[in-house]
């Protein structure tokens, strides 16, 4: 019998969007709330759980491909991508999806990979600039 995946024992094993980087994420619990704990390297980022759900559901509405505009926390996100909308005043959490101060960014790296993986959206795989769509209902 094989282990569930997305737990810490069994991640999921990902590429960042360019296919050029592996990282690893699974679902965990911080401080009495759910996480999704992403690992690249030696540096671990925690995003908010509920941040598969309202991504899908922001790309859903949004009904076309988005730039993902991946940056770190200290630089800007462009406007219009899943980057900046994970930033947002405006999404469901009112800010940040990115939990750990100083490391916050970069959602639009990790995110849409997982997302893909989930089997909840469509992400190309070109060298550079890259876009993500939901991936239709069943």
């Amino acid at each position: 019998m094989s282990e569930e995946l997305g737990t810490k024992q069994n991640p999921w094993r990902l590429k960042t969007p360019p296919l050029t980087s592996d990282y690893q994420m699974y679902l965990d619990e911080k401080n009495g709330e759910k996480v999704i704990v992403c690992v690249v390297g030696a540096t671990t980022l925690l995003y908010a759980h509920r941040a598969i759900e309202d991504l899908r559901g922001m790309l859903e509405s949004y009904g076309d491909w988005m730039d993902l505009g991946g940056a770190d926390e200290q630089k800007p996100a462009k406007d219009g991508t899943v980057e900046a909308w994970a930033r947002s005043e405006s999404n469901p959490v009112g800010g940040w999806y990115g939990l750990k101060k100083g490391l916050r960014g970069r959602f639009g790296v990790y995110m849409p990979p997982l997302m893909e993986a989930l089997g909840l959206a469509e992400v190309e795989h070109n060298p550079r600039n890259n876009r993500m769509r939901a991936r239709q209902r069943q």
